[in-house]
């Protein structure tokens, strides 16, 4: 296997403003990652990505929102 991935995505309900946390982990790949929290920002993905040796992956979310990106 390659070098140890970690994707994530925006959330659904991300407000644009404020001071709420912006993506969503979604999985990892050849790490033993182990996160507690449900969201986070760029920079704490960012800072896990880097302790890990790890490449960051940003998903794009399905413009219908049934999650089936074979419609494009």
């Amino acid at each position: 296997m390659g070098a140890a991935k970690i994707f994530v995505r925006e959330r659904r309900r991300f407000q644009g403003k404020g001071k709420t946390p912006r993506y969503c982990l979604v999985a990892t790949i050849g790490t033993d990652l182990k996160i507690k929290a449900k969201h986070l920002r760029k920079k704490e993905l960012e800072a896990l990505a880097s302790a890990a040796q790890a490449e960051l992956v940003f998903l794009e979310d399905s413009k219908d929102g049934s999650g089936n990106s074979e419609g494009k």
